[in-house]
């Protein structure tokens, strides 16, 4: 008796069938796209249409369609541009130490050392802090009669200062408190970065007489450069975007020496009650990060294509 073996059905799709099509992949990730859509791409469109009408507070009359009126007044707003310019300020001041500080952190955390797991562990202990809480601590650090570095230098026969009060003292003062917070973010990522270099590369650069500052410049930053890169341009943006930190710290004073241009379109928003025109400042400080970016990406490409 002979068994004959139907063919098997091709699994293929006939060649003129269209691209396949699973309606019931929606109804998985709905679950997922109504909050997002709900809860950020709606305030953010919502926002976006306020930068060009009248919107106020406590207004009886319907909100108007101004156009391009609100950035016209924003380019000759003094006020604004001051903000912008010490937010400029604050990123720089805070990005550039914060990098060379926690490089040197995640050099020394990436050595074997004793107790190495708890130098770890400490070192990312601000990052875990909310910021209002790093304000409120360093407030009573900078406190002028009970906090502990006025009290630090009356011991070693230095004067006390109010330095979240000073003009000259503020926006430093501050600018440290904004290294410290961010350090363990920045230094996270490097940390990581430094493990992915091969040991055998500094064995070989070390048999062939390279010094520790010739291994780290021929050997660890090549490989670290992408990393180191990456999070800069985004500690950049963070850094600029900064709100709660000086607002617990400052609230914008003195003197608005550290008003930064989010805190600036907070009070024109909720404390001036000019909803288009705040809106109109982030619209425009949108504008700037997104140039930011296009040019960080422009060079990542450029140096991409020029190590080919």
């Amino acid at each position: 008796m002979t068994l004959v073996t139907a063919p098997r059905r091709s699994a293929r799709r006939p060649a003129g069938a269209g691209p396949r099509r699973d309606h019931g992949v929606w109804f998985l990730v709905l679950p997922a796209l109504i909050p997002i859509l709900v809860l950020s791409v709606g305030p953010l469109l919502y926002g976006v249409s306020l930068a060009f009408t009248d919107a106020q507070s406590g207004r009886t009359e319907p909100t108007r369609w101004v156009g391009l009126l609100n950035f016209s007044d924003l380019l000759q707003d003094t006020l604004f541009w001051e903000s912008f310019r010490i937010g400029l300020v604050w990123a720089v001041g805070v990005t550039v130490p914060q990098f060379f500080l926690a490089l040197g952190l995640a050099l020394l955390l990436n050595e074997k050392l004793r107790l190495r797991w708890l130098a770890r562990a400490l070192a990312i202990v601000p990052w875990a802090m909310p910021e209002v809480v790093v304000g409120i601590m360093w407030r009573l650090v900078y406190h002028p009669d009970a906090g502990v570095l006025n009290d630090t230098l009356r011991t070693f026969g230095f004067g006390s200062h109010d330095w979240l009060s000073g003009l000259a003292t503020a926006l430093p003062a501050v600018i440290v408190v904004g290294v410290w917070a961010g350090l363990p973010q920045t230094t996270v990522p490097l940390l990581a970065g430094l493990q992915n270099v091969p040991r055998e590369l500094h064995e070989a650069a070390a048999m062939d007489g390279a010094g520790a500052w010739r291994r780290f410049r021929t050997v660890t930053w090549p490989a670290l450069r992408p990393v180191a890169l990456a999070i800069t341009a985004l500690n950049f943006i963070w850094n600029f975007n900064s709100f709660a930190l000086v607002f617990v710290l400052t609230d914008g004073g003195p003197g608005g020496r550290t008003r930064l241009p989010m805190l600036f379109a907070y009070e024109e928003a909720f404390r001036y009650g000019q909803f288009g025109y705040a809106a109109a400042m982030g619209l425009a400080m949108v504008a700037v990060i997104a140039v930011l970016l296009a040019v960080y990406l422009a060079g990542r490409l450029r140096t991409e294509e020029d190590g080919r």
